[in-house]
């Protein structure tokens, strides 16, 4: 190993490394840069390989930032964070945690997105594992590297439906190297237990086939047998390696995001970001919205636009909190209507797909309506007769929801509780400023994306960003800190639940629906709490000996600050 972390006789943490000279400059885990003090540079051999003055980390986090404010355009920014992330991980996230609100939307959505489209061009070093179907025969031996032997969280994509953008290809592992920055700025994952991965399996995005810079496999998307096969020998080789592992699964096509998910739900601890995530801080939203609207869980009537993984992953989680408080099965999901390219899904339709059958509404309830047309059930018919309290867009559709649409919906709903969710920000369903002026001020409002504060009673007012990282970084943490076996469902209901706590409109309905970006780790501590309860409650995962629940967290909440260096 290249380095340990070790305890002094006088209980101080210090680090033990073999790596000397450039090597551990080169290391982003263990540089300093000129914060080397002058006895770690004599013992290490560093004299003369950095400047002379002795700097500290504050200092290095004010040049970074000044630095970072010289570029003129997000992808520069973009560009700058991943090279110094590349550089130094500890100045990376000591500047991330502190402008977490400012930078999140940099590191991840939107500019994510713009990254993922740009990343064969702007390619700088590796970071992470890609592993191309040609080489499927040999995932053991890329995963055999002692560099491995730490890892507790894995986030893999395929980069064929990357946030709202499509099929990115090898360009899609910006994804998982932006979601394991947050695991770390959000909920302290240690950095040197994070792994991303990038699954190649080909890309049928014609521009980035021919693309003489495109760094990813050329060729066609792998598909059927071929493709399940691979996944398969990936998961075999993951549960070889690392068989207490986090494997987190992200932006995955819609016809094998939930496949993938209930073929290995029950094969190691992993779960579908998408589908459970974004379910989690929809449902944890709507529950502090509640404290806002008046108007009772079971009460609400649902309209989703996108019925995909994440449109039903949502309705799903919310049908079953509406099943816990009560309701029916057959009464809960009949308050959903779900909406696709073919209109509202409803029972007759013969490629309902599995996971979609249990929101398609009969026919025989709707003869009241005078639909448009009776083939394609419109979003305005639904908003018109069902009259929903929420509206929630996962549909990547800009614009879809229009001010006809938002203005009857208001006229129906005393307070519209609207969720455009769709990611990165040019394909969110709406703008907050527009739902304001067409609901005169009166929607309940939380997007999937960053937006400037609105106008609110004449004064600025923070938009409720539902950002998954609200969610996931809390739940991988209490997962990891109590080595669990598995994910189950009701987590993300128990997630969700500490996210609505944690709602400063819980005890001010005037106030928002979700806590700052700035209190990000308080957020993640509480639903990592209640996550690794739940987890030890159901035994699948158990705490060290004479150690609370508390403290076992918080010992797994990295901190990034220098400590001192010793030769091992």
């Amino acid at each position: 190993m290249d380095y340990e972390l070790a305890l002094s006789k006088d209980n101080k943490l210090y680090i033990k490394t073999n790596l000397t000279g450039y090597a551990l400059l080169a290391n982003p885990l263990l540089n300093k840069g000129m914060a080397f003090p002058r006895s770690e540079r004599e013992e290490f051999g560093l004299q003369g390989l950095i400047p002379p003055h002795e700097t500290t980390l504050e200092t290095q986090i004010a040049r970074s930032y000044e630095t970072l404010e010289s570029k003129s355009t997000d992808l520069e920014k973009y560009i700058y964070l991943r090279d110094l992330q590349d550089s130094n991980e500890t100045v990376f996230y000591s500047l991330l945690c502190n402008h977490i609100t400012e930078l999140m939307p940099i590191v991840y959505t939107p500019v994510v997105g713009l990254g993922c489209q740009r990343y064969s061009h702007i390619y700088r070093r590796p970071r992470g594992i890609y592993i191309s179907y040609p080489d499927a025969a040999e995932i053991d031996k890329i995963l055999a590297h002692p560099r491995f032997d730490k890892i507790k969280v894995i986030v893999v994509s395929d980069g064929e439906r990357i946030l709202g953008l499509g099929d990115q290809g090898a360009g899609g592992m910006g994804i998982p190297i932006g979601k394991l920055a947050l695991y770390t700025a959000c909920a302290g994952i240690h950095p040197s237990t994070a792994l991303p991965i990038l699954l190649d399996t080909g890309t049928n995005n014609e521009d980035l086939l021919n693309d003489p810079l495109y760094v990813g496999w050329h060729h066609k998307r792998v598909r059927g047998k071929e493709y399940d096969d691979f996944l398969a020998a990936f998961v075999a080789g993951v549960k070889k390696r690392l068989p207490h592992v986090l494997l987190q699964w992200e932006d995955f096509a819609q016809q094998n995001a939930n496949p993938i998910l209930e073929r290995y739900r029950d094969k190691l601890c992993t779960f579908n970001d998408d589908i459970q995530g974004t379910a989690a801080v929809a449902v944890g939203t709507l529950l502090a919205a509640i404290k806002v609207t008046g108007t009772p869980l079971c009460d609400q009537r649902i309209a989703v636009v996108g019925a995909g993984s994440a449109g039903c992953g949502i309705s799903n989680l919310i049908m079953h909190a509406m099943i816990e408080e009560g309701l029916s099965v057959e009464d809960a999901a009949q308050r959903f209507y779900l909406i696709d390219r073919n209109g509202l899904l409803t029972s007759d339709m013969p490629e309902l797909l599995p996971f979609q059958k249990p929101f398609a509404q009969d026919r025989n309830n709707l003869i009241t309506w005078n639909f448009s047309n009776p083939n394609s059930i419109s979003l305005k018919d639904v908003v018109t007769y069902a009259k929903p309290t929420l509206l929630i867009g996962v549909s990547g559709q800009a614009g879809i929801f229009t001010e006809e649409i938002i203005k009857i919906m208001a006229k129906n709903v005393e307070r519209p509780v609207i969720f455009p969710l769709s990611n990165p920000t040019t394909q969110s369903e709406a703008t907050p400023s527009d739902l304001m002026k067409w609901t005169n001020e009166k929607a309940v409002i939380g997007t999937g994306s960053p937006f400037a504060p609105i106008l609110k009673s004449g004064n600025l007012f923070r938009v409720d960003q539902t950002n998954n990282c609200y969610i996931f970084p809390g739940i991988g943490l209490g997962l990891i800190a109590v080595k669990s076996k598995f994910v189950t469902d009701k987590m993300f209901m128990i997630a969700a639940i500490a996210l609505a706590e944690c709602s400063p409109a819980r005890s001010n309905p005037k106030e928002n629906l979700l806590p700052p970006l700035a209190e990000i780790r308080q957020v993640s501590f509480k639903v990592a709490c209640a996550v690794a309860q739940e987890a030890i409650a159901a035994g699948l995962g158990k705490l060290p000996d004479g150690v609370t629940l508390e403290q076992q967290i918080l010992n797994k909440m990295w901190e990034p600050n220098y400590l001192p260096y010793k030769k091992s």
